[in-house]
C-alpha cells in the first residue's frame, strides 16, 4: 500500500512537471530531459510510469478534463436554468484557463492536433454533449428558441468558445478571455432566445466576472 501511495504520489508529481512544460513551450518544443528536471525525477523513474510523450501528454489531458468535469458537476448539482448553467459553465472554464497549470496545459494539448498521434476527442465530445443537454432543457424551460435546434448551437458554441480562448491567448497571453466570453454571449443571446426573453436573460453574460 505505501509502495502504491508513492508511485502515485511521483505519478502525479511528474504530470504536474510535464503540465508546467507543455504549457509553456507547447508539444512540439517539449522534452522529455525538461520534464524530468520540472518533475524532479530521473528519466527512469519517468519513464517506468509513461513510456512517451505521448502518453504523457494524455495523462495531463486526462487530469485537466477530470478537473473540469468535477468543477461542472457542482454547478449543474446546483439545478439553475439550462441557459443560465450554460453560460456559467463557460465562465468557470474561463477561470480554470486563468488559475489551473494543468488546465491551461491540457487545453492547449487538445488544441494542438498537429503533434499528437491521433487527436483527443473525448473533452470536446463530452462538451458537446453537456452543452447540448443544456440546450435542450433550456428550450423546455422556454429560454431558448423552439426553432434553434440544440446539438446545432452545441456545435457552435464549442467551436466558438474554442476559438475565443484561442485568440485571447494569441492576443493577450489570456488577460482578456473573462471579456471575450463575455462578449461570445452578449453576441450569441439575441438570436437565440425568445424576444419576450430577452430582457431577463441579456444579463447572464455580466456573471463571467
Amino acid at each position: 500500500m505505501v509502495m502504491q501511495v508513492r508511485a502515485q504520489v511521483t505519478r502525479d508529481t511528474i504530470v504536474g512537471g510535464a503540465a508546467a512544460v507543455f504549457g509553456r513551450r507547447g508539444y512540439g518544443l517539449a522534452s522529455i530531459a525538461d520534464i524530468a528536471e520540472a518533475s524532479g525525477v530521473t528519466k527512469g523513474a519517468l519513464y517506468f510510469h509513461f513510456p512517451s510523450k505521448d502518453a504523457l501528454a494524455r495523462a495531463v489531458i486526462a487530469e485537466q478534463h477530470r478537473r473540469t468535469m468535477a468543477a461542472s458537476a457542482e454547478v449543474l448539482d446546483e439545478g439553475r436554468p439550462g441557459l443560465e448553467s450554460m453560460v456559467l459553465l463557460s465562465g468557470l472554464l474561463a477561470h480554470q484557463l486563468l488559475t489551473d497549470p494543468i488546465v491551461q496545459a491540457g487545453i492547449r494539448l487538445t488544441t494542438d492536433v498537429a503533434y499528437l498521434d491521433e487527436p483527443v476527442r473525448d473533452p470536446y465530445l463530452d462538451w458537446l454533449q453537456t452543452a447540448e443537454s443544456l440546450f435542450r432543457r433550456a428550450v423546455g424551460e422556454g429560454d431558448l428558441r423552439p426553432d434553434v435546434d440544440p446539438a446545432m448551437l452545441a456545435s457552435v458554441v464549442v467551436a466558438s468558445y474554442t476559438g475565443v480562448q484561442l485568440v485571447s491567448e494569441t492576443f493577450s497571453r489570456r488577460a482578456d478571455l473573462l471579456q471575450r466570453v463575455r462578449e461570445l454571449w452578449i453576441v450569441l443571446l439575441p438570436g437565440i432566445v425568445p424576444a419576450d426573453h430577452l430582457d431577463r436573460l441579456r444579463t447572464l453574460p455580466d456573471s463571467i466576472r
